[in-house]
């Protein structure tokens, strides 16, 4: 590899986006960015957990906000065979591209399912990012993964309050929950918060629910290819809203 691929050892997050802007995958510049903005916020030494790395768009990201303190990244995917999932060529795509932007040596690997791996799970780390399987039940369980966090340790999910399972999981176990708070989104990452939330803190939660209906619609007007109608409703692209 040559050294004009290895982003600024300074850590800036323009240097790394340069190159995980190149990566296939759903991740936009700006929630990329929050990405980037939390795990660069935990104390040195810090370990974060990714559940979906896919090709390692958000691992890049993660990877390159921690090294700098010292901290290390656990990818969680199983990297499963199928149209959708592109098993060990997918897997290649990951390594190589962790390899190109010099985080090989911050990324630890776990390739099996999240669901898997988290009742044996004993070690604790500082954040939580979960991208993995979109289904009400997955990401039910993958909210459980929060039990490792300390008090103020940032929990994001991707498809937040777009995906119609992940919504539901949020609805579910996290509107009604003691442990957990939400504070913001960009686009579909959601930023929730270990701590005690308050009333305004739920309420920010069906707050969203409008844009949720929104980006359901959506859908299902892209499915039946009436982009147009899309188009009237401030979407104008061929993919769901993310």
């Amino acid at each position: 590899m040559t050294d004009h691929l290895l982003p600024s050892a300074e850590g800036r997050f323009p240097d790394i986006w340069a190159l995980a802007d190149g990566i296939p995958g759903w991740l936009t510049e700006g929630q990329a960015a929050l990405l980037h903005e939390q795990a660069g916020s935990l104390a040195p030494g810090a370990v974060a957990v990714e559940i979906g790395s896919h090709r390692g768009r958000s691992t890049v990201v993660l990877a390159h906000a921690l090294r700098g303190g010292g901290g290390r990244l656990v990818a969680i995917d199983p990297f499963v065979d199928g149209r959708l999932f592109g098993g060990r060529r997918t897997r290649d795509d990951f390594e190589r591209h962790v390899a190109m932007a010099g985080m090989d040596d911050t990324v630890e690997l776990v390739c099996d399912y999240s669901t898997a791996a988290r009742p044996s799970w004993t070690r604790p780390f500082g954040l939580l990012y979960i991208d993995g399987k979109h289904d009400y039940w997955t990401v039910s369980d993958d909210l459980r993964w929060r039990v490792h966090l300390p008090e103020g340790a940032p929990v994001l999910v991707h498809d937040c309050f777009s995906s119609i399972g992940v919504t539901l999981g949020i609805l579910r176990h996290v509107l009604p929950s003691r442990d957990l708070r939400y504070e913001r989104r960009e686009g579909s990452l959601a930023l929730f918060r270990v701590g005690r939330p308050t009333g305004r803190d739920r309420l920010r939660i069906l707050g969203e629910l409008p844009w949720w209906a929104r980006n359901v619609v959506l859908k299902v007007l892209l499915r039946l290819r009436l982009r147009p109608v899309a188009r009237v409703l401030g979407h104008d692209s061929p993919y769901d809203p993310y």
